[in-house]
């Protein structure tokens, strides 16, 4: 794969949608840190995830600059009413299902994509995602912990089934980003990236992940 030149319509018009998304989702993860912090389980949670308001609220203002520079059409691609269901939803999870559904689905997964589409982007975009993907891997890490300490507290065999459940929870998650009609493996093309090698890329890391939690 070749890197795309900024100078591409396709490329430009892809990489401006993509770099909407990215900063919706990061708005999204700032909101969702912080309607939790009052009820999660602890000092170092909460303190975790008030950095992580903090670290989030840096990405959006680093990523809208470099929209405004890169011209990009920053009309909201994820309806506000779809964003106060997943809030809501969010908002009604228990603690594991809440660190599952952030931490694994959309901050390592989610995070792993846009590793993949880093190399192919222009100079100007790759310097806008290197602090953000630099601060995803504190905040995978926070999760992973946090989440292998909760379902350490669990009766064995509830554990066990939480763990169990947590690729069905990836797939329902997944299918309802699908269910907002956005053109996403479509703009992964537009800049360069194979969709299918992508999926391939995701689900490996899907499913280390997945080994991690059980070791």
């Amino acid at each position: 794969m070749q890197l795309q030149p900024v100078e591409n319509a396709r490329y430009h018009r892809a990489m401006g949608n993509l770099l909407v998304l990215y900063t919706q989702v990061d708005q999204f993860i700032m909101e969702a840190c912080a309607a939790r912090i009052a009820s999660a389980p602890g000092d170092e949670a909460r303190l975790g995830l008030a950095k992580q308001v903090g670290d989030e609220r840096r990405h959006v203002s680093i990523q809208k600059r470099w929209m405004r520079e890169f011209g990009v059409e920053t009309t909201p691609l994820i309806s506000a009413q779809a964003l106060d269901r997943l809030k809501q939803a969010f908002a009604e999870l228990d603690w594991v299902d809440y660190l599952t559904d952030l931490y694994l689905v959309i901050e390592a997964l989610g995070s792993q994509a846009v590793e993949e589409v880093v190399p192919l982007t222009d100079p100007g975009t790759r310097e806008s995602l290197r602090v953000p993907l630099q601060d995803e891997l504190d905040h995978v890490e926070f999760g992973l912990s946090q989440l292998r300490q909760a379902l350490a507290a669990l009766p064995p065999a509830e554990r066990e089934a939480r763990l169990q459940a947590i690729p069905g929870r990836i797939e329902a998650l997944a299918g309802h980003f699908g269910e907002l009609g956005l053109p996403v493996r479509d703009w992964f093309a537009d800049v360069g990236c194979d969709p299918e090698a992508l999926v391939s890329i995701l689900h490996q890391r899907r499913d280390a992940l997945l080994e991690r939690l059980a070791a």
